[in-house]
């Protein structure tokens, strides 16, 4: 296309096609570029007045201020559908994590789905604070019609224990929460019905294309346009995790739609509650990003990284917050917040419009190109005369190479300058999958109206990361023996100064006499975030612990202990790798799941059940 020699007919009619294309796209860029350049205006005026002389910018929270204030009951709300492999996952490391004391999960699940009830169930017995939340019906439905019936189980739980939770916060089975996020919500929802915390896209590597997408749209969405949407006035949509709702708050939603507190109808629950939220006079509030030791405090998770659950998820996204959103909140706001409505649809047209403007540009460059190799006349340059005035074609060009600068610049303060340079090329297969998405998302919609069905979840296959891949910030080891109160500042000190090189400081602890191996290892088992116990060989069935091979189990120092939901429970005084991960799934079908004990507790249960062989020290 385009690259053919002068003269023959149906490139020229092409080119004269594209020429009139031209002008409307050029015309609806223009529009769309100076709205987007409007909040990189108010955008770099307010980043600009803060740091004005006798400008008093706010603050994050520090920990006087954080512990400052009483902890507020919290309800965590997880819905889930077939999310069986990972929600147990899911619920151990976030409770190992979080740095708050009062909080429940309310776990919900279909009866139809035996195994996510199984491992929900499963969490019950190991942790007093996880709940399941069972759905009355078989599911799927919606996420939101889930959300309600976790909502009716927490107001059971309240009238059976006598308690009154003061917040609820939501959250995805594929969640990392931050561990300072409930203390986060817990200060800033004082006074707010809502209060949302950034939600970040984990890093991966910059060929996987389609999650890297998330990460720039994300990136740029959570710097500017939420805060600059909060700023002059704008409701702020809930992202559905990281979520944090104010009891009095989410009564008076329920109170509203008959003790709903989300749409059921709703494919983008999240969105819908924060614009009603709004309509109710609740205040609302974006926490914005903050980096913590090189961290933004926010909620992390995978997104989609193929292009069919990538598809799915978009979908979803274009017809719950453009299309059903119009259908029932139409456009009655006023014109502040019609604004917002209008940026929120606008990508119904914008979609189709971008990707065939990427097209054209493709199109033009390669004529352009071609004709400075044979002296033609075809080209960009021609193609720019139909537009009948230069000044439009350079406006938008211009507004263009801003937006690609100002998405640039909100990447590489997230994921480094080095992730952002596959920008460029990732915005242009991101246009790809949303306009493939608005197209999708438009047909489906019509097909239900027209056939009277109702619009379903359409589930996200969700990925929990391994530990490897999980790029949180860890307490240090010294920082959690000092204020669990196993030595003092003092002696830890002392032990830094002392250490021989290579040796790790718990080694060199317990080798000072300082630290027994027990205590080292529930220190280890909170920095890590992997459960610790002692095991009892005569608790441990036979059969069981020979499930692995016994050279694989000494040479991995692991021994497996218990089988339950699929799962194969193995314990070692080492964080498995990846490559004992791949040589022990060799050996079994089930998922493997473990959990800390201390080199002397696995020399005990090695010498009992597997043989007087002792496993290396």
């Amino acid at each position: 296309m385009g690259i053919i020699p002068p003269g023959v007919p149906p490139v020229a009619t092409l080119d004269r096609f594209v020429g009139f294309c031209l002008f409307p796209l050029a015309v609806w860029i223009l529009i769309s570029g100076l709205d987007d350049l409007f909040l990189d205006l108010v955008a770099a005026w307010n980043w600009l007045r803060r740091r004005l002389p006798g400008a008093h910018p706010e603050a994050a929270p520090g920990e006087a201020e954080l512990g400052s204030l009483p902890e507020k009951r919290v309800a965590i709300f997880v819905p889930l559908w077939q999310e069986y492999r990972v929600i147990g996952r899911m619920l151990e490391r976030n409770l190992a994590s979080v740095r708050y004391s009062k909080y429940d999960f309310f776990v919900g699940a279909y009866p139809n789905d035996e195994r996510t009830m199984d491992a929900v169930r499963e969490a019950e017995v190991r942790f007093p604070n996880v709940h399941l939340g069972l759905c009355p019906h078989d599911g799927p439905t919606s996420k939101a019609d889930c959300l309600n019936w976790i909502y009716q189980n927490m107001l059971v739980y309240e009238e059976r224990h006598g308690v009154r939770f003061e917040a609820i916060v939501l959250h995805d089975a594929e969640d990392l929460i931050h561990p300072e996020e409930l203390r986060w919500i817990n200060y800033y929802l004082d006074g707010c019905g809502m209060v949302q915390i950034p939600v970040l896209p984990l890093p991966t590597p910059a060929w996987k294309f389609t999650h890297g997408v998330y990460c720039d749209e994300f990136a740029e969405y959570q710097s500017k346009d939420v805060p600059v949407r909060e700023l002059l006035g704008g409701f702020v949509p809930s992202n559905g995790v990281g979520t944090g709702f104010a009891r009095w708050a989410v009564e008076k939603l329920a109170e509203k739609e008959g003790n709903r507190i989300f749409d059921p109808g709703s494919l983008t629950e999240d969105y819908d509650a924060g614009l009603r939220l709004h309509r109710l006079g609740c205040a609302q509030r974006f926490v914005p990003i903050r980096l913590v030791r090189g961290e933004p405090v926010a909620t992390r998770e995978y997104f989609p990284q193929d292009v069919g659950k990538a598809l799915r998820q978009r979908t979803r996204w274009v017809t719950g917050i453009s299309l059903q959103a119009w259908e029932r909140h139409g456009w009655r706001a006023g014109w502040r917040q019609g604004y917002w409505l209008w940026r929120d649809r606008k990508g119904l047209i914008g979609n189709p419009v971008t990707l065939a403007a990427n097209a054209i540009l493709l199109y033009g460059l390669a004529t352009w190109l071609w004709s400075r190799h044979t002296g033609g006349e075809w080209g960009l340059g021609r193609l720019a005369q139909h537009l009948g005035a230069a000044i439009l074609f350079w406006t938008t060009l211009f507004l263009g190479l801003e937006r690609m600068g100002v998405r640039y610049g909100c990447v590489t303060r997230v994921y480094g300058w080095r992730f952002a340079l596959g920008m460029p090329l990732r915005m242009l297969w991101g246009n790809s999958i949303n306009f493939l998405a608005t197209a999708r998302a438009l047909i489906d919609y019509a097909v239900a109206r027209a056939k009277g069905r109702p619009l379903v979840w359409v589930k996200t296959e969700h990925s929990y990361p391994s530990r490897a891949a999980l790029s949180r910030p860890k307490r240090r080891l010294g920082e959690i023996l000092v204020g669990s109160g196993y030595l003092g500042e003092r002696e830890l000190w002392a032990a830094l100064v002392s250490k021989p090189q290579g040796l790790r400081i718990g080694e060199h602890l317990m080798a000072q006499r300082l630290l027994d191996e027990h205590d080292l290892y529930e220190a280890l088992s909170l920095q890590q975030m992997v459960p610790f116990e002692r095991l009892d060989p005569a608790q441990v069935p036979l059969g069981i612990a020979r499930a692995l091979p016994a050279a694989q189990a000494r040479r991995w120092k692991v021994l497996p202990f218990k089988v339950s939901a699929g799962r194969l429970y193995v314990a070692g005084p080492e964080l498995p790798n990846d490559e004992m991960l791949r040589e022990l799934r060799k050996h079994t079908g089930l998922e493997i799941q473990f959990q800390f004990v201390t080199p002397g507790n696995l020399r005990e249960l090695m010498d009992q059940l597997l043989g007087q062989e002792r496993a290396a020290s």
